[in-house]
């Protein structure tokens, strides 16, 4: 549609009509409010001191998991760090929060209502979420609480082998003030193994609240 419109302005046709423009006006405006609300993003982390690293990868499918998480913080700023890069993310939220109208703002912000529950039927909704989507990012905080926890969830390794999607380390560092992603996990398979593979990645990162964290590798 796009071509035909520039090949008819190009034409100098008498017959256009700014309703020819409707269609494509409707992406545009999508994509420049992506735009405008990731510079927005990358402007506060910047006024509050923060800084990025890492980047986006090219995959349409995998999993975030974010650590450490002590703090209601942890989400604003890594909420700002996704749109400031362009990651557009799911998130479980358990489904008591799913009340109006915050159950709408919530479903606006990528959020899948859950019942904690009903594990398995987590992960296997999780896992039929990624086969019916031709993208499909969730994050995922494996402390599952602000508290501290030497045991974390393993629901997020379990999704990953069920729907063969990679996972990615984000992580937030209060310390250095820098927020970011690592490179994909290279799991063997084994719970225990890859468990410990993920909990040393975290064990040198400095969260909001260090009283309330521990990877359990100590």
């Amino acid at each position: 549609m796009i071509w035909n419109l520039f090949s008819t302005l190009q034409a100098g046709s008498s017959c256009f009509s700014f309703l020819d423009l409707y269609i494509p006006l409707q992406y545009l405006d999508a994509i420049m409010i992506d735009s405008m609300i990731g510079k927005i993003s990358s402007y506060i982390l910047k006024m509050w001191g923060w800084k990025k690293t890492g980047r986006l990868p090219s995959d349409k499918k995998f999993i975030l998991v974010v650590a450490p998480h002590t703090s209601n913080w942890d989400y604003v700023i890594g909420m700002l760090f996704c749109f400031s890069v362009g990651i557009k993310s799911r998130i479980l939220i358990k489904k008591e929060l799913f009340w109006f109208p915050l159950g709408n703002l919530l479903k606006a912000l990528g959020g899948i209502p859950v019942h904690r529950q009903q594990k398995t039927d987590i992960v296997e909704q999780i896992i039929r979420e990624f086969n019916e989507n031709e993208s499909f990012i969730l994050t995922i905080t494996p402390e599952g609480t602000r508290k501290r926890v030497s045991e974390w969830k393993t629901g997020f390794h379990r999704i990953a082998a069920g729907a063969g999607v990679p996972v990615l380390p984000g992580f937030l560092d209060y310390r250095k003030k820098v927020v970011g992603t690592g490179d994909f996990f290279m799991f063997t398979g084994n719970l225990e193994t890859d468990m410990k593979i993920v909990k040393d990645y975290y064990r040198e990162i400095t969260p909001k609240y260090p009283a309330n964290f521990t990877t359990g590798n100590e």
